[in-house]
């Protein structure tokens, strides 16, 4: 008689021990018996995405369980899910579905970190801190970590570079004032304070990505072969290097664009280029040299 049922109804019956046993692994824990995995790489939980998450869960429930492990008094560490633990204590919820699993402490950091990067928002500053916490902690290589959270060694590689920035522009990249094209250019930018000057310029004057490549490229570049003969053969003091250096970022900073200063160390001749890289950038730089003549 079970041979007259079919292949359909015998999948039926595996699928459906399958869910049976999957939801023998599942436990439903008092939300007060929970707490916080100390190695949580996330410093930022978005209030207004938390709300829609917990709206989410007061209609359908959580969907994925969280993973959990018992501590010795009893209470459960959240490994992962923290996300949906916080939208749940919002929802007014007593307890959680979670899988309790046996995850030593030297573990809990990789997989904080890992689950974070791979599953969830994370700013590109909590993501490179996370790559650089999983080497730093977990004794990992470049290549290591690459291959841990699925991603091009060139990819992790920017990230870290980010950490190098000034922290006036690493606070404007976690509060999103730019972008991780922004921040990229920036850190190709070998003076911290033009760094800064840079992204000051990006914020009042809305420089694209592209726009900043090209000032930080120029930054980068030295000012004309003649500039760079007169610096090898001329002896000049560093307080007068100083000086004009600080002239020149003076007037970029005035300007919003890479001004290019120079002059001849023997004859005190030079030049000064304000270039512009459209009609309405020269208009506004004509603009400014207006307001300095009143």
């Amino acid at each position: 008689m079970g041979l007259g049922r079919g292949l359909g109804a015998l999948i039926s019956d595996a699928e459906e021990d399958r869910i049976i046993e999957q939801k023998a692994l599942v436990n439903e824990i008092n939300i007060s018996d929970i707490v916080a995995n100390p190695w949580q790489p996330r410093s930022d939980f978005d209030e207004e995405q938390l709300n829609e998450l917990a709206e989410s869960i007061k209609q359908c429930g959580i969907i994925t369980p969280l993973t959990l492990r018992q501590l010795n008094d009893g209470k459960y560490q959240i490994v992962s899910g923290e996300r949906r633990f916080r939208a749940s204590k919002i929802a007014g919820l007593n307890t959680v579905p979670a899988y309790i699993r046996e995850v030593n402490d030297d573990d809990m950091l990789q997989y904080a970190l890992i689950e974070n990067i791979q599953r969830s928002d994370l700013n590109p500053l909590e993501e490179a801190i996370s790559y650089q916490r999983l080497m730093d902690e977990c004794n990992l290589t470049q290549e290591q970590l690459a291959e841990k959270v699925s991603k091009k060694r060139s990819t992790v590689t920017n990230f870290l570079r980010l950490l190098k920035l000034p922290a006036e522009i690493q606070a404007g990249l976690k509060e999103k004032l730019i972008s991780m094209g922004h921040a990229r250019a920036l850190v190709s930018v070998d003076d911290p304070q033009t760094q800064i000057m840079l992204y000051q310029q990006t914020l009042e004057f809305g420089y694209s990505v592209r726009r900043v490549e090209e000032l930080a490229r120029e930054y980068n570049e030295p000012s004309s072969p003649t500039e760079e003969k007169t610096k090898t053969k001329s002896k000049k003091t560093p307080s007068s290097t100083g000086v004009y250096e600080t002239m020149r970022t003076n007037l970029s900073k005035l300007f919003g664009t890479s001004v290019k200063f120079e002059r001849k160390e023997d004859t005190g001749k030079g030049k000064i280029t304000i270039p512009f890289a459209s009609d309405e950038e020269l208009e506004r730089i004509l603009s400014v040299l207006d307001q300095q003549n009143k």
